[in-house]
């Protein structure tokens, strides 16, 4: 199967797609982008979470079939090549990235939180950047920097 999609902005085509095949193991291993992580496989952790067509998802439970003709957001999509994205420059000034295993799918949840928090006008609390991150295992941490690199991506991004 051909698989033909959008990933980070950029058009790609990947030939000889098993069926079987998730989207997690296609973007790491046929295209090259190796950000997401493969932790347990099963949708429990977040360490491979992207954005497909803008919501994200645990790309290991999405058949790459299931990518044709959709846009993939992956974290290595969020930094330009002249600065990171104001969320990963809040997970290191904040001192949140440990082992660093869990960060790429804390990554985009967390843009996706602030995203949405500040479009309907309020940073989010920390009830709120719970919720949101609770998909997303850590096993360095105690998330207390994790939350705390949410608040100050929020205050970054509003003041943008």
């Amino acid at each position: 199967m051909r698989l033909t999609c959008t990933v980070n902005g950029s058009p790609q085509q990947v030939d000889d797609v098993w069926e079987g095949e998730s989207l997690l193991y296609v973007l790491r291993e046929r295209m090259g982008l190796p950000g997401s992580k493969n932790a347990c496989e099963q949708g429990e952790c977040g360490s491979c979470t992207v954005y497909l067509d803008g919501t994200p998802v645990c790309s290991c439970l999405v058949a790459a079939g299931q990518a044709e003709g959709r846009e993939i957001g992956t974290v290595e999509g969020m930094a330009t090549e002249e600065s990171l994205h104001p969320v990963q420059q809040a997970f290191l000034d904040a001192g949140a990235v440990q082992c660093g295993f869990c960060t790429p799918g804390l990554l985009v949840a967390t843009d996706d939180l602030v995203t949405r928090s500040l479009a309907a006008g309020a940073p989010p609390e920390d009830a709120e950047i719970r919720e949101a991150l609770a998909g997303n295992l850590c096993r360095c941490t105690g998330y207390e920097k994790i939350l705390d690199a949410v608040k100050l991506a929020a205050q970054r991004m509003a003041a943008r």
